[in-house]
């Protein structure tokens, strides 16, 4: 009786803690509840205390899956102007390349013959390595030549490690511990490459004073993305999950806080690269006009 009553106690606990974080998020997209409103979420957070851990930490883990693939689709955008322009200009392949690999050894890990239980994982993962995978496609399209040579080096080299370590650890490796600890550890290791895959955009952002190339909707996706997968792994505590994921908010963090810091001086930028753009257009008009003002133009 009081084992079941220790065990209530603990889950009751944690459905606390994860109520509480998901009343964090509802309370950053709206800052200006109603009392009624949090009425109703007071009325959540006991009920959902009421619920085992398992069911918390599944709802967790598919919230995790919807925000991990709005993560992946974040650079939409940034692909639609790469096939308009037809260039890739100063984006970097690094943060895609990284979140492939990074994909692709989720997808080991959360295999039934290394990691049972974890089709949450396999799910998020499995469709995250198709969407990048279209991403560095694209990115070898729209490259030039040097560039998409280093590309498509990259990448093979990337496949062919994922599946030489997934044959040499169930071939090898002879217990689920065994196997879970060595592309756990790989898991963590390359996650947090994932997650520090920008450091590079955050130092031309500090450079250029310019948020251009650092979108900000993948560094809102990237936070929220880290913060769920943060909480399900502390519900049933993973070690390999919470340590790359814990990681990502910090950097997430770091990339908004430059945001903030560099977004006027974006904006003032773009309008000059603008009044600039409309007046070398109104001097090539009024040189087309007068052949006069040509050589005066010509000899300023």
């Amino acid at each position: 009786m009081n084992a079941n009553c220790h065990t209530f106690k603990q889950t009751s606990f944690k459905a606390v803690l994860i109520s509480f974080f998901f009343l964090f998020l509802l309370s950053i997209y709206t800052p200006l509840l109603s009392h009624f409103k949090l009425h109703l979420l007071f009325i959540l957070v006991i009920l959902l205390a009421m619920v085992s851990s398992d069911a918390i930490r599944s709802a967790v883990g598919i919230l995790g899956n919807v925000i991990a693939l709005v993560l992946f689709l974040s650079p939409v955008p940034t692909f639609v102007r790469i096939c308009k322009n037809k260039s890739v200009e100063q984006f970097s392949p690094i943060p895609y390349l990284a979140t492939l690999l990074n994909c692709m050894m989720w997808v080991v890990y959360g295999l039934p013959l290394v990691h049972p239980k974890s089709m949450l994982v396999i799910t998020i993962n499995g469709a995250g390595t198709v969407i990048e995978l279209t991403y560095i496609l694209l990115f070898l399209i729209y490259s030039n030549g040097k560039q998409r040579l280093k590309v498509l080096v990259m990448l093979i080299a990337q496949i062919i490690f994922v599946i030489g370590l997934a044959l040499l650890v169930i071939g090898f490796a002879h217990t689920y511990y065994q196997r879970s600890m060595i592309v756990g550890i790989l898991c963590v290791f390359f996650g947090t490459m994932m997650y520090a895959s920008p450091l590079s955009v955050m130092r031309l952002v500090i450079q250029t004073k310019s948020v251009e190339f650092m979108p900000l909707f993948l560094s809102l996706a990237s936070f929220f993305n880290g913060l769920c997968w943060t909480t399900y792994a502390l519900i049933r505590f993973d070690l390999y999950i919470t340590i790359p994921n814990s990681l990502g908010v910090i950097f997430a963090v770091g990339q908004l806080l430059l945001y903030v810091l560099y977004y006027k001086s974006t904006k003032k930028q773009k309008e000059e690269r603008k009044k600039k753009g409309e007046i070398g257009l109104a001097e090539v008009v009024v040189a087309n006009g007068d052949s006069n003002k040509v050589s005066e133009w010509a000899n300023n």
